[in-house]
């Protein structure tokens, strides 16, 4: 099961600790490159296109919690009301 990646309006918050910043996120990438070798072999890639991705993981890197993180509003996202 992935973990909610967050959107324009949310971050991620450990419910433990209370941790915004720093995280450890693993993540699951299906992509498509184009690679181009030069001359000597070395390759670099120049484009790349994200197929899926899936967040599989996400550890607070002050407690270590895993299964402890939420998506919380992040400050000054606009929120719609009616008065």
């Amino acid at each position: 099961m992935g973990v909610p990646q967050p959107a324009s309006g949310t971050r991620w918050r450990c419910t433990l600790c209370g941790n915004l910043t720093r995280f450890d996120v693993t993540r699951s990438t299906r992509a498509v490159e184009f690679v181009h070798l030069d001359l000597a072999g070395e390759p670099r890639v120049e484009e790349r296109e994200i197929v899926s991705e899936t967040i599989e993981s996400v550890r607070c890197r002050w407690c270590n919690a895993v299964d402890q993180i939420e998506l919380v509003d992040r400050p000054g996202a606009s929120t719609t009301s009616t008065t």
